[in-house]
């Protein structure tokens, strides 16, 4: 019976593992210029998100 509880601890952590997505990406924009960045991430205080979330690093695909 011992044996069986690490077995059993391994099976529901691959289990969660298989659940786990990408982050989504997020169309961006500069506040100084207009310029346009696609990220996961936000990029900082001059920037403004402009839309998404979307699939794809060129935010393209709605997700």
């Amino acid at each position: 019976m011992r044996h069986l509880i690490p077995v059993i601890f391994l099976l529901i952590l691959g289990s969660t593992q298989a659940l786990a997505a990408p982050a989504p990406y997020y169309l961006w924009m500069s506040k100084v210029d207009g310029s346009r960045v696609c990220s996961q991430t936000p990029l900082g205080e001059g920037w403004q998100k402009m839309g998404g979330p979307f699939k794809d690093s060129r935010c393209r695909k709605p997700a």
